[in-house]
């Protein structure tokens, strides 16, 4: 039997990188996206638009025969991320900014980090607050967990469910797994995670309940 991690967003066609998941993999490790597939080629550009090198965080930025046109009847939304190539100066080349954010591993596979909009400045610290679930993941018993950020109060909000719907000493549980400036200052057991109709975690839920818990 073989698994294969494909990765792609709908504005490439999909697919743009592949991994042969060979082994099995730990609830505090991620799964590499890998490399990429065939006519496509990926890109990890830094906040200078210089590209990352191992172990660097960047943005993964796409190019090949997959890539859109653009948004129907939106060109301003089409204009900020249907891009010029920052690396090619010499003629056209479009690229799409995925707003994903990876890192280059040694063996040349790619490893998914968060999404751009999921990083934070806090207490001085760049922080992606994916990292953050993927640790109160892992630990035995908690089924699933959301971070959002406090940009007016400086405060990482963790917002977690658990198996048997009892809460658990996160910050006790987690402190192995990631350094102190990313420990929550909020944390907050829900019986049930609110999902929107993809299916994904409703963040904006999740924030419309931190304000109604700070009023």
């Amino acid at each position: 039997m073989r698994f294969v991690n494909l990765y792609g967003p709908t504005e490439i066609t999909v697919d743009c990188t592949y991994f042969d998941v060979k082994r099995q993999y730990a609830d505090d490790e991620y799964i590499p996206i890998g490399k990429a597939c065939q006519n496509m080629q990926v890109l990890v550009l830094k906040d200078d638009d210089t590209e990352a090198g191992v172990g660097e965080v960047g943005e993964l930025c796409v190019r090949g025969t997959g890539v859109a046109l653009g948004y129907y009847g939106n060109r301003q939304k089409t204009d900020e991320v249907f891009v010029q190539n920052p690396l090619n100066p010499l003629f056209n080349d479009i690229i799409y900014r995925t707003g994903d954010l990876v890192k280059p591993a040694e063996e040349g596979n790619l490893v998914f980090v968060s999404r751009k909009d999921f990083q934070v400045k806090h207490k001085g610290n760049r922080i992606e607050l994916g990292e953050i679930e993927v640790a109160v993941n892992a630990i035995e018993g908690v089924t699933n967990a959301a971070c959002i950020y406090d940009h007016e109060n400086d405060k990482l909000v963790l917002y977690y469910t658990t198996a048997d719907g009892q809460p658990l000493d996160i910050i006790n549980l987690v402190k192995e797994r990631i350094p102190v400036y990313m420990f929550p200052e909020v944390v907050n057991h829900l019986e049930q995670m609110p999902y929107n109709l993809n299916g994904k975690i409703d963040r904006i839920e999740l924030k419309k309940m931190y304000e109604t818990e700070k009023d």
